[in-house]
């Protein structure tokens, strides 16, 4: 954002820009090896205790014999995007400006693949580092339809796998997501939209309002990323893509779907409506 060529001094720039001069010159640092193996375990117990907050982390870690603080265990939560799934206010938003949309899935049937969409991104440890997978899931056969590796939590991924999706399978009645910024920003609101989509989203710290998808974090976390821990980015990349794209959607049986797997369900479904359609 800052060009340092231009006649413009960076004061000037960074005024415009609304952001502080001091902010121009802040490298970032590298996470420490000690916060990353915190973060790991950290991942891990949220996986499995979702209703844990720093205070309930913190007394799991001592335990194991980790000594850490609460507020420490909260900055590292909010560096990995996750928080505990318990009631919160109703004022509380994740991004101030940003509209939040009704939940639209409460008591209703999803008897059928596009009908409903949901989206979702989660935190993946790395041997030193992590990155974030984003993913949309057809909510009635369970398959996961575009997903994508990113070292940022920015709206723009978020827009990318879903128009992935929309490329490759078309569009669905609804859209749902949680209320994290890069689902309320406005460039990922017009994407829904454009499609003709409902947007819907997660009552505040409600995860059964999505937990189609939560189920597949449990499962590709348990599965993949706790037994194969990758080295770099691409090799993450890959990994997963190989675990979701063969073995997930195409290998893996679910009991829920009558033992079978994802995308033979998508496609069984999807065939039928559009034949009732013609």
């Amino acid at each position: 954002m800052i060009d340092r060529q231009h006649q413009l001094s960076i004061s000037a720039q960074a005024k415009v820009l609304h952001i502080s001069r001091g902010a121009v010159y802040y490298k970032p640092r590298d996470v420490s090896p000690a916060d990353l193996m915190l973060m790991a375990l950290i991942d891990q117990l949220h996986t499995e205790h979702p209703h844990m907050g720093a205070r309930g982390l913190r007394r799991e870690l001592l335990a194991k014999g980790h000594l850490v603080g609460r507020r420490h265990i909260g900055t590292l939560m909010r560096h990995m995007g996750i928080e505990a799934v318990c009631p919160k206010p109703g004022t509380s938003k994740k991004c101030p400006g940003h509209t939040i949309y009704p939940y639209l899935l409460r008591n209703r049937p999803i008897t059928h693949s596009n009908d409903v969409w949901a989206m979702d991104t989660t935190y993946i440890p790395m041997r030193e580092g992590f990155v974030y997978l984003t993913a949309v899931i057809d909510v009635h056969s369970r398959a996961v339809l575009a997903h994508r590796v990113a070292t940022t939590l920015e709206a723009s991924v978020a827009v990318e796998v879903l128009q992935d999706a929309f490329e490759r399978y078309g569009a669905p009645n609804i859209v749902n997501t949680d209320q994290g910024s890069q689902f309320t920003a406005q460039a990922f609101v017009d994407a829904v939209k454009a499609k003709g989509c409902e947007l819907s989203m997660d009552g505040k710290g409600a995860w059964r309002d999505n937990v189609f998808i939560e189920r597949f974090w449990r499962t590709v976390k348990y599965e993949r990323v706790y037994l194969r821990v990758c080295e770099t980015v691409l090799e993450a990349k890959r990994d997963i893509a190989q675990f979701i794209e063969v073995r997930y959607n195409t290998e893996r049986a679910h009991t829920s779907l009558d033992d079978k797997t994802p995308m033979s369900v998508y496609w069984a479904k999807l065939a039928l409506m559009l034949k009732k359609a013609a």
